[in-house]
């Protein structure tokens, strides 16, 4: 258990690793340091260590005896689709029990006994996909033996509050007074949101999709400079991620999402921070009342299905 837990994790961070050092545009011999890596992330120097160690068995950084760990090759110059840990090979598995969590085929309180005999799968991998849940907020381990669902999955007011919080949280950020733009990441941003409304939109998976789009929001917040802000946005993004899966699905409604996006990277580079706060908080409200509805439907739909069921 423990060395698949661990395995996972590397993974991860070594992943994260790399996305930092694109989003910035990172040069060879760049010092890479644990320290900064793990306040960044969130996370302890121990599994940014072994990030760095499987980014290391790669070729992707050099570690110098007595001075640190460096870039081996300029971040632009890094291809992590032919990377093993760029792309998941148990997304679409990945993807099946984070659906059956929203959609109640799975328990709130479970063991890993009844998910082996529920999806017959190797133990290896279904482990590997229960740790991912767990370091992204979706499952976490019971005292003991067993897992539970995170409540706030199936809380909806929860989801709308969040988005509440987010109206109140990003726009703020954009006024800071040590707001800077960060050249690199916008980018970054600009390309990717093209890159969506291009055709990606209607070819990514869920998963890259949400985190495209919770990205973009966390770049501009990053650029407020003020950790508790950014801090609070990784956190809701965190636990709102697989609520949102679902909602990616309605592809073509994230058309006009990018076009906004792009809309925003303008306003901003042009000096209207405060033309844009105001943008981003009506954005956000309109998304917000575009997944009230949509969720109010889902439970429409719901009881409807159950309905029979009450005769029976």
């Amino acid at each position: 258990m423990k060395n698949e837990t661990t395995s996972a994790l590397a993974d991860q961070v070594a992943a994260k690793i790399i996305d930092i050092a694109r989003t910035r545009a990172l040069p060879a011999g760049e010092h890479l340091r644990e320290e900064a890596l793990a306040a960044e992330l969130g996370l302890s120097r121990t599994p940014v260590r072994r990030g760095l160690a499987l980014l290391e068995q790669h070729g992707i950084v050099v570690k110098e005896p007595n001075r640190g760990i460096f870039l081996a090759i300029d971040a632009h110059g890094i291809d992590i689709s032919k990377l093993p840990f760029g792309v998941d090979p148990l997304e679409d598995f990945y993807l099946r029990v984070s659906d059956d969590c929203l959609n109640g085929d799975i328990p709130e309180e479970f063991s890993e006994a009844a998910l082996l005999r529920k999806y017959d799968m190797p133990r290896g991998q279904l482990l590997k996909v229960l740790s991912r849940l767990s370091n992204e907020g979706m499952i976490a381990r019971k005292p003991g033996q067993g897992w539970r669902i995170n409540p706030f999955l199936h809380n909806t007011e929860a989801h709308i509050q969040s988005y509440r919080f987010r109206m109140a949280i990003e726009p703020a950020a954009l006024m800071e007074p040590g707001f800077r733009i960060d050249k690199a990441a916008f980018a970054k941003a600009r390309k990717i949101q093209q890159e969506m409304l291009e055709g990606d939109i209607f070819k990514l998976s869920r998963s890259m999709l949400f985190k495209n789009g919770s990205e973009f929001h966390e770049t501009l917040v990053r650029c407020s400079g003020n950790r508790f802000f950014i801090e609070a946005i990784e956190r809701q993004n965190q636990l709102r991620r697989f609520m949102e899966y679902k909602a990616a699905t309605d592809r073509p409604r994230l058309i006009r999402q990018c076009q906004e996006h792009l809309e925003l990277l303008d306003m901003i580079e042009s000096g209207a921070r405060e033309h844009a706060a105001a943008f981003l908080r009506r954005h956000l409200d309109i998304v917000s009342k575009i997944k009230s509805r949509a969720e109010a439907k889902e439970e429409q739909e719901a009881s409807l299905r159950l309905q029979p069921e009450a005769h029976l």
